[in-house]
């Protein structure tokens, strides 16, 4: 199976060593560039059409938000993972509304940070657990403006969730445990426990946080 090409594009000299590093010890991925500034980011997206792109924020000449946008719009397909350590409820927005497709922190784990990755270069949304909330507290804020047609809601469900497991996702983007949930749909606790490991599973996140901002944000539940 072909590795992942990633593209890093970070400014700072310590942080691209320590991607290098991460990244030649990751199975599966392979860095094949880096880029000190968002406009070089673009001329090597546009050269070498990367799999996937890390991409601070912070970058100078054009930043990293600017640098999605215009990526995405000569090539929808490169994945964007932002990198980087700002959590302003502006920023995490700005680069969704820029075309980014996840979101993690320079501080998470290298498993995580490979995790992402992989998760976000095949189409999975990937938000790290430091800016969920902020993400979630939004999205509940705006769950009513979903798109309505001929009266009815229209729901996505990409990752082959069973009838059941939507049941119990919609359970969990409520906030409701294990022992509710199996309550709630007349269940064993063990059986409510294990619908949420199979969602968690299927939906390529490590938590219920992150599979509840996924469920609001592709409109699954």
């Amino acid at each position: 199976m072909k590795d992942i090409q990633v593209l890093l594009a970070e400014d700072h000299t310590l942080v691209r060593f320590g991607m290098e590093m991460l990244l030649e010890k990751a199975e599966g991925v392979k860095l094949i560039a880096e880029a000190e500034d968002g406009q070089i980011a673009i001329d090597k997206a546009k050269e070498l059409l990367p799999d996937i792109i890390l991409m601070d924020i912070g970058l100078p000449n054009i930043d990293g938000i600017e640098a999605t946008r215009k990526i995405k719009a000569f090539n929808p397909d490169i994945k964007i993972l932002m990198f980087t350590s700002r959590e302003s409820e502006d920023d995490v927005f700005a680069s969704f509304k820029s075309g980014a497709d996840g979101y993690i922190m320079k501080g998470a784990s290298p498993e995580q940070t490979v995790n992402a990755i992989k998760a976000v270069s095949e189409g999975i949304a990937w938000i790290d657990p430091k800016i969920a909330r902020i993400v979630l507290s939004n999205l509940q804020q705006n769950k009513t403006d979903e798109i309505v047609t001929t009266n009815e809601t229209v729901k996505t469900n990409n990752y082959d969730l069973t009838e059941r497991e939507l049941e119990v996702l919609a359970l969990i983007v409520e906030g409701l445990s294990n022992i509710e949930i199996a309550e709630r749909l007349v269940i064993a606790k063990a059986t409510a426990k294990a619908h949420v490991h199979s969602i968690l599973q299927k939906l390529y996140v490590d938590d219920r946080t992150k599979a509840a901002v996924i469920a609001l944000k592709e409109g699954i539940v």
